[in-house]
């Protein structure tokens, strides 16, 4: 593919094209290729060859597109695009108020609602806090069926401190008021500064148990540490994240560089705990290069009993390098438990702008030091929260 005459929302909109095929989905049905290549708004229509437009924090090299590829059941395996939308001329001002709109075009054009949004958009995107993004939107397209949004908001306006208290008031607002103290006993550690409230997100157009998800990030957490944070939602196994933690991250920890982060999912009948508990794991940080991270992901995948094949044809997509040619492509891979859709999901990085060279055994080792800084206040620029979700 010749990306240097295209712009950013070409490059999305064919990637979507064919990611949808190597999964196994089939083609992308055409009404709806038109409608998701506007998600970048006014900003997709940036050329490839240029430098970006917006600094995002969706990537390490600030693309505001993100792939993954969620695993769940005997389902084929699901497609998710990511992005971060943007103004013709951007800042945080300018990008809600174009996210604001696409979302009311895509809430008319898939017929679903906006009221939880409506709901607590206001406590994120007050422009006189402004995160460290407005807001990103995601589609998920499943075979056959209708495609489901889900949007992102960041809760460390300023200064992180206000967080816990965002939080607790969306948790109120969308029926959950009894959700956040057991979730903050369980997600923070008692010492200052080691977990923090990063992302809150919300599933749109899904018929069927829509979500509402707190992320918080854990910074030189081990093993035990985690197995604390997920021990708060129904039905996980706190046996199964030591499994994962030392398969994908290659031992206990502590996982010193990019955090790991939890994320908590409340349904409809959740009062105090939630449904869902998944973890998300950097894995980019925890690996010499990306051939080491597809050799973790296809035991991973092996070891829950989901194929290969799907994600090694998505990732034939995602390549244009040698896999030892660097580090980051593969971003996260994630693990859900609990009551609601487990499964593995798969992130995929474009590298659009740069490429993170492979690092050394010696390199790697120091990921794993808890002589690493732990941060108290902003999150630092290396180790930006980026691909969640």
């Amino acid at each position: 593919m010749d990306l240097s005459a295209m712009s950013l929302s070409e490059y999305a909109r064919e990637q979507l094209r064919s990611m949808h095929r190597a999964v196994g989905l089939g083609d992308v049905p055409g009404e709806l290729l038109g409608p998701i290549g506007t998600m970048l708004g006014p900003g997709g229509s940036r050329l490839l060859s240029e430098p970006p437009l917006w600094s995002s924090e969706l990537s390490d090299d600030k693309t505001p597109i993100e792939f993954s590829i969620a695993f769940e059941g005997e389902q084929t395996p699901t497609v998710r695009l990511c992005v971060e939308p943007m103004a013709e001329s951007p800042s945080h001002a300018a990008n809600v108020q174009i996210s604001k709109e696409i979302l009311q075009l895509y809430s008319e054009r898939f017929s679903f609602s906006l009221d939880q949004f409506d709901q607590v958009s206001e406590l994120f995107l007050d422009p006189g806090l402004a995160g460290r993004f407005a807001i990103w939107v995601s589609v998920v397209l499943k075979r056959n069926d209708t495609p489901t949004f889900k949007v992102y908001f960041t809760p460390d306006q300023q200064a992180l401190a206000v967080a816990p208290a965002l939080i607790e008031q969306a948790l109120a607002r969308l029926g959950f008021p009894e959700a956040f103290a057991p979730l903050r006993r369980h997600a923070l550690r008692p010492e200052p500064g080691l977990d923090q409230f990063t992302f809150f997100s919300l599933d749109l157009g899904e018929r069927l148990r829509s979500r509402v998800k707190v992320y918080a990030s854990h910074f030189a957490a081990d093993v035990t540490d985690i197995e604390r944070a997920g021990r708060v939602a129904r039905g996980v196994e706190p046996g199964r994240l030591r499994d994962f933690c030392y398969l994908v991250g290659g031992g206990p920890g502590p996982f010193a560089a990019r955090p790991l982060i939890s994320s908590y999912a409340f349904v409809e009948g959740d009062t105090d705990r939630p449904s869902g508990y998944t973890l998300h794991l950097p894995i980019r940080d925890y690996v010499t290069d990306d051939q080491q991270s597809r050799a973790r992901v296809n035991a991973l995948l092996s070891q829950h009993g989901f194929p290969t094949a799907p994600f090694e044809r998505a990732l034939g997509v995602a390549a244009r390098r040698p896999l030892e040619g660097g580090v980051g492509m593969i971003p996260y891979a994630s693990l859900r438990l609990g009551l609601v859709r487990p499964g593995v999901t798969i992130y995929l990085s474009s590298e659009l702008y740069e490429t993170v060279r492979p690092r050394s055994w010696r390199a790697l080792a120091d990921n794993y030091s808890r002589s690493t800084v732990v941060p108290t206040g902003r999150i630092p620029e290396d180790l930006s929260l980026n691909s969640v979700k």
